[in-house]
């Protein structure tokens, strides 16, 4: 669990007031036990630490024990509340406030939900775990109104775990004043990846399939085939096709590859909810 507040000494001032605001912001309060608005601020305090745990940390100075800490702050009156940000002071406020107030201030400076969500997407993404990062870079893609920073890391994993459609989609969606180098050079990869992706396979069964429109076994082959070349959503589409023509087609076995890709694109997923659901009103 992390540590929610800090009595701060000259001995732990470095490390609490300085080093640890580059991991987390720090909330100073600068407060003596005389003083009766900073008892009646500190519940406050606490309660807003205890709410932002990991992303908040309440360091405590009592100045009548500290008072070189407190000059070096500038402290004249109490009580005082300093909000430290890689290790320089970035907001705060002198007397008591409001818990209304006190949001307020903070609220300008947290991190978002999608910050968080985006922080462990790349912390996956770097340890190499694409597929993995993939839930929490698309939730921060959508809580952030798509956020283009975020997109392109997003566009980035879903090239990575082969998502190519999806991919497309989430480039396809930023701005063009955004569309810098970092997304020339996704794009590039994602065009690469599609024509990879229309293999020599492929093009033989859709040509196939076009000569014989309606043959669910040269449709159940190109579906295993998209599936293969993460073209998912035509892969789930040519299935649902199958399923709904002939539940039992091949015993069950488009139906179960049907499930199967459902599975494996994850819990959460956008494209395995939209399937889930019709499969569900085709069964039910």
């Amino acid at each position: 669990m992390s540590e929610l507040s800090i009595e701060v000494t000259r001995e732990n001032a470095q490390q609490a007031l300085i080093d640890a605001s580059f991991k987390q912001l720090v909330l100073v309060d600068f407060w003596a036990d005389w003083c009766a608005p900073c008892k009646a601020l500190l519940p406050i305090l606490e309660k807003v630490a205890r709410e932002n745990e990991g992303s908040l940390l309440l360091a405590k100075v009592n100045c009548d024990e500290q008072q070189a800490i407190a000059g070096q702050f500038g402290v004249r009156s109490l009580p005082t509340v300093v909000l430290m940000k890689d290790g320089q002071p970035v907001d705060g406020f002198v007397g008591a406030q409001p818990e209304s107030a006190v949001r307020a201030m903070l609220e300008k400076h947290l991190p978002k939900p999608w910050d968080i969500l985006f922080g462990e997407a790349l912390e996956l993404l770097e340890g190499g775990d694409a597929a993995a990062a993939a839930l929490p870079a698309r939730s921060a893609w959508e809580l952030s109104s798509k956020r283009p920073d975020i997109a392109k890391v997003y566009a980035e994993i879903l090239i990575q775990t082969a998502r190519l459609e999806e991919a497309q989609a989430v480039l396809g969606a930023i701005p063009m004043v955004e569309q810098d180098a970092d997304y020339e050079r996704l794009l590039a990869d994602l065009e690469l990846k599609q024509q990879a992706s229309d293999t020599p396979e492929i093009q033989s069964l859709l040509l196939a399939l076009e000569n014989a429109p309606g043959d669910k076994d040269l449709g159940f082959q190109l579906a295993v085939q998209f599936s293969q070349a993460g073209r998912q959503r035509e892969s789930l589409e040519l299935l649902f096709g199958i399923v709904a023509a002939d539940r039992e087609f091949r015993g069950g076995e488009a139906r179960k590859t049907l499930l199967d890709i459902i599975r494996a694109l994850g819990k959460g997923d956008p494209l395995a909810a939209e399937y889930q659901r019709k499969l569900f009103s085709l069964m039910y």
